[in-house]
């Protein structure tokens, strides 16, 4: 990592992103990946609505619309760390559906979400059609290190303590996952973007 970490808030680092995104041309996938405390799906809206602004289709992807069946994600049970982090996201259906299409060059029609995974059933959704300029947000949780094509990766980091004192009730458990994720994987390590997100209404970035 070159340089060193520099406070911004929320908006700020929205506008971060939405500019170096715009200095790219083409089709984009960005993958903006954090614990749910750490705000990547708000982050993500943000961001596109701000490349909207700039005259960019922009669509934010939530990758817990993405995950496996109940029957297969649940099969260790519901708190199981292991299949968490490595077997609850439905990377084949991201790859085909949102980021093969979204990348420079896909059809540009992206699927925006592919399972409730409350009700465990399939969404009814049309692909949403995303032009040349284009730009695909994928938010959510462990999404780095597990190859998913990219031109763009931002990592949210969160530690331990701030995990288990912002984390719902009934996920608390997901906080030695998401340790775990950060110290074995490294994700911050290499992502483009690394955000110390400990506080997400003030957020540190620094930039490979």
């Amino acid at each position: 990592m070159a340089g060193g970490f520099r406070p911004v808030d929320r908006a700020g680092l929205a506008g971060h992103l939405a500019d170096r995104i715009t200095d790219q041309a083409g089709r984009l996938r960005v993958l903006v990946d954090g614990p749910p405390p750490a705000g990547p799906l708000p982050l993500a809206h943000a961001v596109a609505e701000l490349l909207r602004t700039r005259g960019r289709d922009a669509l934010a992807v939530d990758a817990d619309d993405f995950l496996r069946p109940a029957s297969v994600r649940l099969e260790h049970g519901r708190t199981d760390a292991a299949m968490f982090l490595d077997g609850w996201l439905d990377e084949p259906a991201l790859r085909r559906e949102v980021l093969g299409p979204g990348g420079p060059d896909g059809t540009g029609r992206v699927l925006p979400r592919l399972r409730d995974r409350l009700r465990d059933r399939a969404f009814r959704e049309d692909p949403v059609p995303l032009g040349p300029g284009g730009v695909v947000l994928l938010a959510g949780g462990r999404l780095l290190g597990r190859g998913l094509p990219a031109e763009l990766t931002v990592h949210l980091r969160m530690g331990r303590a701030a995990l288990e004192r912002r984390l719902d009730p009934e996920d608390e458990w997901t906080a030695a996952a998401y340790t775990r994720y950060d110290d074995e994987g490294d994700p911050g390590g290499y992502a483009d973007v690394l955000v110390m997100a400990d506080h997400p209404d003030r957020p540190a970035l620094r930039d490979a």
